[in-house]
């Protein structure tokens, strides 16, 4: 069981100290009100931005290096995306990481790159899907377009309890975020936890909507538009009972 803080925040454009000095009393905050597990958005500490040879940095960069030293700090894990240059890519990757309250690190680059915006010229596509126990949890973590792919979830479903999928989606498709955060939990009887940020970054606005949503589809929301925290129990007994009790996900075709 595991309680989870989702922290709606706006991110200052590449720019990593202003979002350390902006975001990180956030995270203490939830932290300190008990949170087991605060999750930030998507590229959180420099935007989305496709600068990706200035903006990226090594494994053991600042971002990596802040979320480590503050889930040690709080006693929280830390979970959020960044630009980092992983090892056996020929250009960056959106890498997540969870970072642990004892040391623990756990990377997962986001497997579909956002095409439409070019990332895919800009960061290599992921390779593996990353699975980690935290507390009875376990836990999937994907990144904001790799919620449009299906597969993604259901290859990985019998195996999770919680998807957490950070994210920078814009308002213009806000009904396709909330939409698809609900269908994957629904779907794969799962928790999910979608992060979005809010304010401006170019010409697009972004609304947050964030959401904790349990395994029949009801959800914990924040506030469109407004930087703010929800925190919801994940409890990996009920993801059991919700299966054994509507065992659906036997019945999904193998071939």
């Amino acid at each position: 069981m595991l309680k989870i803080a989702a922290v709606q925040h706006d991110i200052t454009w590449e720019d990593q100290k202003a979002n350390f000095a902006h975001v990180g009393p956030m995270i203490d905050a939830a932290a300190g009100d008990g949170a087991d597990m605060v999750v930030v958005t998507e590229m959180w500490s420099t935007g989305f931005s496709m600068n990706s040879e200035e903006v990226a940095e090594s494994p053991n960069g600042p971002t990596s290096s802040f979320m480590l030293e503050t889930a040690a700090r709080t006693g929280a894990w830390i979970v959020g995306s960044f630009p980092e240059k992983t090892e056996g890519y020929d250009r960056p990757t959106n890498r997540l990481m969870l970072a642990g309250p004892n040391g623990e690190d756990h990377r997962y680059s986001k497997i579909h790159p956002f095409t439409y915006a070019k990332e895919d010229e800009h960061y290599s596509a992921g390779r593996d899907r990353l699975t980690v126990e935290v507390a009875g949890v376990r836990i999937t973590p994907l990144i904001c377009y790799d919620l449009r792919f299906t597969d993604l979830f259901w290859d990985a479903a019998a195996t999770t309890d919680c998807f957490i999928v950070p994210a920078n989606w814009p308002e213009v498709r806000r009904e396709h975020w909330t939409t698809l955060l609900r269908a994957r939990a629904i779907e794969n009887q799962a928790y999910v936890v979608g992060v979005n940020r809010v304010g401006s970054a170019g010409r697009l606005t972004y609304t947050g909507d964030t959401r904790i949503i349990d395994p029949l589809g009801d959800a914990v929301e924040a506030d469109s538009g407004v930087e703010s925290t929800i925190v919801a129990t994940v409890d990996e007994a009920v993801v059991a009972k919700v299966r054994a009790d509507f065992p659906f996900m036997q019945d999904r075709s193998s071939g």
